[in-house]
C-alpha cells in the first residue's frame, strides 16, 4: 500500500528547503548608495531584496560626502557634457543615466521630502546642508520596499556553478558567520578602496579577480596635495573662496577655478581635488602649484587697487593694512615671503616690494611633495573592465547572474556630484535587471 502521509512529507520538506534556497530574486552586497538604490528600486518593482553589509551601519561614506552635506549630483543638464566630463570612459554611462539621470535623482529625493539647492558649478545639495537626511530617505525607500537588511554580513566565498552549459552562475554566497545566501541574481556594489576606515577595503575587486573579472590598475583619485613648503602649516584651515590654481610643469598643464583649502601639509578641496587627478606619480618632483588669490585682476588693475589700499593707510604698518585685501591668516605669510618687515610703515613701503605682494598674490608658488592616497581619497579610480559588463544592463559578461554598480566598476568623475551620479544611475539599473 502507498504511504500517502510520507509522500505529503516529502513533498512538503522538499518545497521548503526549495523555498529556502530560492528565497531571494536579488541579493544585493554592499550598504553605499550604489546597492542602497539597486536594493530599494529592486523591492520597488516587486522583487524579494536582501541586502548584505559589513559594517552595522549603512552609508557611513555617503555621511561623510560633501565634508557632511552631501552633493548628491550635478545640475548640468547637457547629456553630452555629463558624459563627456568622464572621460573616455563616459560613453558606458548613455543607458543608465538616459534611465535614471541627474534630474531623476534630483525628482526622486525631493519627492521624498528632501529639498534641494544648487550651488557653483552645478552642485546639487541638500538645503539642511545635512548627509544624514540623505541617508534616512534612503533607509525608509529600503523599507517602504520591504527590503530585509542584515550587518556585519561579510562575504567569505562566492560558490560558482557552470550548471549543465559553459554558462557561469553564482550558486550562493557563504558569510564569515557560515550562513549561505542564495538568490536568482546578485549585485556587486561593494564600492572602492578610498576612505578604508568606512570599510571601502577593495573587497570587491578580489572576489571579481577570483571569479574570472579584469580589474584595472586601482589608484586613488580626487586626493588632497601635499607639498613641501612647511609655511602652510600657519594657513591650516584657511578656506579659500573664488581663487584660481593652476597646476605646472615648466609651463602650465592645468587649471581650475574655485573653492580650497589649506591642511596642515598642503591643500584640499574641491578645486585640488579636481587638479590632482592630472598629476603623475612619476612626475610629481618636477611639479608646482601656483595660486591666484586675485583671480578677477590683472597685475596692473591689483597694483592700483593696492595702491588705494595703501593711500587709505599711510600712515598704519604693512602687517595692519591688508586687512580689506587679504584674509588675515594669510597677511603675516604674505609678508614674510615678500621679505619686506612687518612693522614697516605703508608709506615707506617702496614700489619694488609693492611688485613682490603683487607677485605672491597673483602666483603664490608651492612645489608638490605628494598625493593623499586611498586614506583621504574621494573616489577610486579603475576597477572592473567596462568591456565585461554590459552598459544597458549592469550584467556581468563573465558571470550570468551577477550586476555591478557603483565605484566598483571602472569609472570616476571630477567633484561636483558626478561619482554620486554614477552609484545613482548604475545602481537603479542594476536593481531593475536584478
Amino acid at each position: 500500500m502507498f504511504d500517502y502521509k510520507n509522500l505529503i512529507y516529502y513533498l512538503q520538506t522538499e518545497k521548503i528547503e526549495f523555498m529556502e534556497k530560492h528565497q531571494y530574486n536579488l541579493a544585493v552586497i554592499g550598504g553605499g548608495p550604489a546597492g542602497m538604490m539597486a536594493a530599494g528600486h529592486a523591492g520597488e518593482i516587486g522583487s524579494r531584496v536582501i541586502l548584505l553589509e559589513k559594517n552595522e551601519h549603512l552609508g557611513i561614506k555617503l555621511l561623510i560626502s560633501g565634508r557632511g552635506r552631501c552633493n548628491i549630483t550635478n545640475a548640468e543638464e547637457d547629456l553630452k557634457k555629463i558624459i563627456n566630463i568622464y572621460g573616455p570612459n563616459g560613453k558606458f554611462l548613455y543607458a543608465a543615466l538616459n534611465k535614471f539621470s541627474n534630474k531623476d535623482v534630483i525628482d526622486f529625493f525631493v519627492s521624498r521630502g528632501i529639498k534641494t539647492k544648487v550651488e557653483i558649478n552645478g552642485r546639487v545639495f541638500p538645503v539642511s546642508d545635512n548627509a544624514n537626511d540623505v541617508l534616512s530617505c534612503l533607509k525608509k525607500y529600503l523599507k517602504d520596499n520591504k527590503v530585509e537588511v542584515r550587518f556585519n554580513s561579510l562575504v567569505e566565498k562566492i560558490v560558482i556553478s557552470t550548471g549543465n552549459s559553459n554558462n557561469k552562475k553564482i550558486e550562493k554566497i557563504i558569510l564569515k558567520n557560515g550562513k549561505e545566501i542564495v538568490a536568482d541574481n546578485f549585485v556587486f556594489a561593494t564600492g572602492g578602496k578610498s576612505y578604508p576606515k568606512t570599510g571601502s577595503t577593495g573587497d570587491g575587486y578580489k572576489w571579481l579577480k577570483k571569479i574570472g573579472h579584469r580589474v584595472i590598475a586601482l589608484k586613488p583619485a580626487l586626493t588632497p596635495i601635499i607639498v613641501k613648503e612647511k609655511i602652510v602649516k600657519q594657513l591650516e584651515g584657511l578656506s579659500l573662496k573664488n581663487v584660481e590654481i593652476s597646476l605646472w610643469e615648466k609651463r602650465k598643464i592645468a587649471s581650475c577655478f574655485g573653492e580650497a583649502i589649506f591642511t596642515s601639509n598642503g591643500l584640499s578641496g574641491p578645486l585640488i581635488l579636481n587638479l590632482s587627478k592630472q598629476i603623475s606619480e612619476d612626475k610629481i618632483k618636477d611639479l608646482k602649484l601656483k595660486i591666484d588669490f586675485k583671480p578677477k585682476f590683472d597685475y596692473p588693475t591689483l597694483d592700483k587697487r593696492i595702491l588705494k589700499n595703501f593711500a587709505e593707510q599711510k600712515n598704519k604698518q604693512l602687517k595692519n593694512s591688508l586687512n580689506k585685501l587679504l584674509p588675515k591668516k594669510l597677511i603675516p605669510v604674505i609678508i614674510e615671503l615678500s621679505g619686506i618687515k612687518k612693522n614697516k610703515k605703508v608709506n615707506e613701503v617702496t614700489r619694488i616690494e609693492r611688485k613682490k605682494i603683487i607677485k605672491l598674490l597673483k602666483e603664490f608658488e608651492l612645489s608638490i611633495k605628494g598625493l593623499v592616497g586611498f586614506e583621504k581619497a574621494v573616489i577610486t579610480s579603475g576597477g572592473v573592465d567596462l568591456k565585461e559588463v554590459d552598459p544597458r544592463t549592469m550584467r556581468s559578461k563573465i558571470i550570468d547572474n551577477l550586476y555591478l554598480a557603483g565605484e566598483i566598476l571602472d569609472i570616476d568623475g571630477p567633484t561636483g556630484g558626478y561619482n554620486l551620479q554614477v552609484a545613482w544611475s548604475t545602481g537603479y539599473l542594476a536593481g531593475e535587471k536584478g
